[in-house]
């Protein structure tokens, strides 16, 4: 099966803590290279299988050969444009649920795109995480109820990334924005340890221009959150960095 893979394929393919039994298999529609790619990397990394088209006549033939599941798809592409894939899909009888990722934010523009079949309607610039999101809801709402939901599990800690809902056992836990992201990228990561540094960088991301210390600090209120009455489970590998799991080695 022929199948335009997006640049920089390599994502981290070790996550194992999903409830899913199939793989997510996204399609990529952009003519921005970087977008296209950085979308589906994330997607890889959240588990899914993720396939790029940089054209609208690219995107129906990567569209016939992968199948997908779901569609991320710009409306101002070279020659046929986003209107237009999703009238050729819709003509072919593909169902397939489709978000508009673009940077035409005008009314008429989401009216038309919602109203001419489209699922969702996203604006660029764009947080990746608000994407994946709403991924996910417009998958469970076309699937219905038994679309499995993604969940990170380390021991008795589970992290439901569709509700952002955190438990420790049967104890729901309250964390800010920043204490969330922090956890769930360790949890994503486990068994690795990671360093200040990296978390720094996938956190707050490379402009943020920090100091290490404000690792600690977080680190230190989850601890403080997570492991009261119950076992420790983020443990410090001196000089390295943090990890999260049952039991230090």
């Amino acid at each position: 099966m022929w199948v335009r893979r997006c640049r920089g394929s390599g994502a981290d393919r070790r996550v194992k803590h999903y409830e899913q039994v199939e793989k997510v298999r996204l399609l990529v529609v952009d003519d921005d290279p970087p977008i296209a790619d950085l979308v589906a990397t994330v997607a890889r990394y959240e588990g899914w299988e993720a396939a790029c088209a940089y054209s609208g006549e690219e995107a129906l033939t990567v569209a016939a050969e992968f199948q997908p599941d779901i569609v991320v798809l710009d409306l101002m592409l070279p020659g046929l444009d986003g209107f237009g894939v999703l009238d050729r899909l819709r003509h072919s009888g593909t169902m397939v649920p489709v978000v508009f990722l673009t940077a035409r934010d005008a009314v008429a523009d989401r009216v038309a795109g919602l109203t001419r079949g489209g699922d969702d309607y996203l604006v660029k610039p764009f947080a990746v995480e608000e994407l994946m999101a709403r991924l996910r809801t417009v998958l469970r709402r076309s699937a219905g109820p038994g679309f499995p939901r993604s969940v990170l599990r380390v021991a008795d800690l589970t992290m439901d990334e569709d509700t952002r809902e955190v438990r420790r056992g049967d104890t729901l836990l309250t964390l800010t924005p920043t204490e969330y992201e922090v956890l769930r990228y360790l949890m994503r990561k486990s068994p690795t340890v990671l360093t200040k540094a990296q978390i720094l960088d996938h956190v707050w991301e490379y402009g943020f221009g920090g100091r290490s210390n404000v690792v600690e600090l977080v680190v230190s209120r989850l601890r403080r959150k997570l492991d009261e009455g119950h076992d420790p489970l983020i443990h410090t590998v001196r000089g390295f960095g943090y990890v999260i799991r049952q039991a230090a080695e």
